[in-house]
């Protein structure tokens, strides 16, 4: 039993397709794919080769069916005299990815340099005021918390007015069509209705 698990350890590793990590690279040394190269590898139809330059950008599905059907019986030669820019691009962005991780950044310098030190300090800012509530938006306040009626002693409890305010600031509301004069069921005390 334990002879069967080294045979397939064994025959595992030697199955194993093995992808080379690349040590440690500069940004010099990441591989890049030319674009004249590629036009180069499409003149290669003409003599009945295609699809030379979609193997060198990296497509090779495509590049054994150019093979195999002479560019997509031509067809798909011209389209790539326009494509090849394109696919050189995309290869590239492909390799720089592959080749970012094991990227050596140790002589890169940096374009910013921060120093914290030299920062000044943030200056607090003064508290700014809320706005004042004149006193038709606080009685409407008000009239909110207490279900929407209110008599005129609780306007004056309320809001600390006087009298003569709380009578100016009634009527100010009636004006303004926010509360109407109206008298309770039980009592037949005058009440002011609010629309809030």
């Amino acid at each position: 039993m334990e002879s069967q698990s080294l045979f397939h350890q064994h025959y595992k590793s030697q199955n194993r397709p093995q992808q080379p990590v690349p040590q440690s690279t500069t940004a010099s040394q990441i591989p890049q794919v030319q674009t004249n190269t590629a036009y180069i590898l499409w003149f290669l139809c003409i003599l009945g080769i295609c699809g030379g330059q979609r193997f060198y950008s990296g497509k090779i599905a495509s590049g054994l069916l150019y093979l195999v059907t002479f560019g997509l019986f031509g067809f798909g030669q011209l389209i790539d005299l326009l494509l090849i820019p394109g696919m050189v691009e995309k290869r590239n962005i492909y390799l720089r990815g592959l080749y970012a991780r094991n990227l050596d950044l140790s002589n890169v310098q940096p374009a910013v340099t921060l120093n914290l030190g030299q920062l000044s300090q943030p200056q607090p800012q003064p508290l700014v005021e809320p706005p004042a509530v004149s006193p038709l938006h606080r009685l409407l306040r008000i009239a909110q918390e207490q279900g929407g009626t209110l008599s005129a002693a609780q306007v004056a409890l309320y809001t600390g007015l006087e009298p003569e305010a709380v009578q100016s600031l009634l009527q100010e509301a009636q004006r303004y069509g926010y509360a109407e004069v109206c008298n309770d069921p039980q009592t037949g005390a005058v009440r002011y209705r609010f629309d809030v």
